[in-house]
């Protein structure tokens, strides 16, 4: 049967009876049909179903559609002869309505600029207390595991680091040594010419033993290894995983968070200090090509410029680095929804939530010990 609406009256009340199949095939002939409706001033209105031969979620919402915009009008909408296949399926689109997309006047230039400016900083501030609750509910379960060591997962654990630690060795020697030359050229360049390129291992030892040998490994592992948590947890949470393990009675905190932030937190100050080391290894390579600076020179002043606890002071910041990125990585991880397109979303907030906030820890770090005088 085609696609009808029949519109009558009974008393004060308009009755409209659609008929026929009400599918996704017939959308467009169906809002055809709906645009027809002409309720004038009534007051009152009833849709029979009676007549409806099939229905899916795209008819059911037309027919919603078109209730909402009657009771707009101030018409009281009453639906009859739903029928038991069909009542479900109305009351799923009653509790989720789909919202038709609203063309809005754009406005003046400075007028979207603020609403966009407010509309970021909200979500800002959303987002940093849903990260500083889950900080909190992280540090209970790590006072919890720490009351019941036997609750720590070891092996786990210990596979982190191996992911996290030992596969990244390669990737963040051969940048940081990448980096070391490219540091150094940029100094030689500009103390050369004043007869000061011995200075230039002061340069790149104090730029990297302080700053850049921790900030490069970090913002690297950020990459790498923060969105992988976020994406293996975003697939647990896709294929059910983690609600398995809440059913079986398990913390996804204790069994997948814990594990990855200590993890991280063991492996990126050895990880630093590689960076470092590879770092001034380019350095000194280049020292010795392009100025003339043999090792044992290079070493000597490399001495002079930086004291052991410069070494200490880019290791230190380290695993706070680890934690926000952990913490980050798992945090996104577990507010994904069960859709891939969520899983990439939520990763790519990921790395770059973690290499902003990386990097403003090492500027509050600079901060603080030029304050106190280190």
């Amino acid at each position: 049967m085609a696609q009808s609406i029949e519109q009558t009256r009974d008393g004060d009340a308009l009755v409209l009876r659609p008929r026929g199949r009400w599918v996704i095939a017939d959308a467009q002939a169906l809002d055809a049909r709906l645009a027809e409706v002409r309720p004038g001033a009534v007051r009152r209105v009833r849709i029979d179903l009676a007549g409806i031969e099939a229905m899916d979620t795209t008819g059911a919402w037309l027919l919603f559609r078109l209730k909402r915009s009657l009771e707009a009008r101030g018409a009281a909408v009453s639906v009859d002869h739903v029928g038991a296949e069909l009542a479900p399926l109305f009351a799923q689109i009653e509790k989720h309505p789909v919202e038709p997309i609203k063309r809005t006047h754009r406005g003046f230039g400075l007028i979207v600029l603020l609403a966009h400016i407010g509309f970021r900083t909200v979500e800002f501030l959303r987002l940093t207390r849903a990260l500083l609750g889950f900080f909190g509910e992280v540090a209970i379960t790590f006072v919890r595991t720490g009351a019941k060591p036997r609750r720590l997962r070891f092996t786990p654990m210990v596979a982190q680091m191996q992911r996290a630690g030992v596969s990244a060795v390669g990737i963040v020697g051969l940048l940081s040594f990448l980096v070391g030359i490219v540091m150094t050229y940029i100094g030689a360049q500009q103390l050369k010419p004043y007869g000061a390129a011995i200075f230039t291992v002061n340069l790149l030892a104090v730029g990297f033993l302080r700053e850049l040998g921790g900030l490069l490994a970090a913002i690297i592992i950020a990459g790498r290894s923060g969105s992988a948590f976020t994406a293996e947890i975003g697939a647990m949470i896709v294929n059910e995983e983690v609600d398995a393990m809440r059913t079986l009675g398990l913390d996804p905190i204790e069994v997948l968070v814990v594990p990855r932030i200590l993890g991280l937190i063991l492996t990126l100050p050895f990880l630093t200090f590689w960076a470092d080391f590879t770092g001034l290894a380019g350095g000194a390579v280049i020292c010795r090509i392009s100025l003339d600076i043999p090792l044992t020179t290079f070493l000597a002043q490399l001495h002079s410029a930086v004291s052991l606890w410069s070494v200490f002071l880019g290791i230190i910041k380290a695993p706070f680095f680890a934690a926000c990125i952990a913490l980050i990585g798992c945090n996104e991880g577990l507010l994904v929804t069960r859709s891939a397109e969520s899983v990439g979303r939520r990763t790519t907030q990921s790395v770059v939530q973690a290499i902003f906030l990386v990097i403003v820890l090492d500027a509050l770090f600079s901060i603080f010990f030029n304050a106190i005088g280190i």
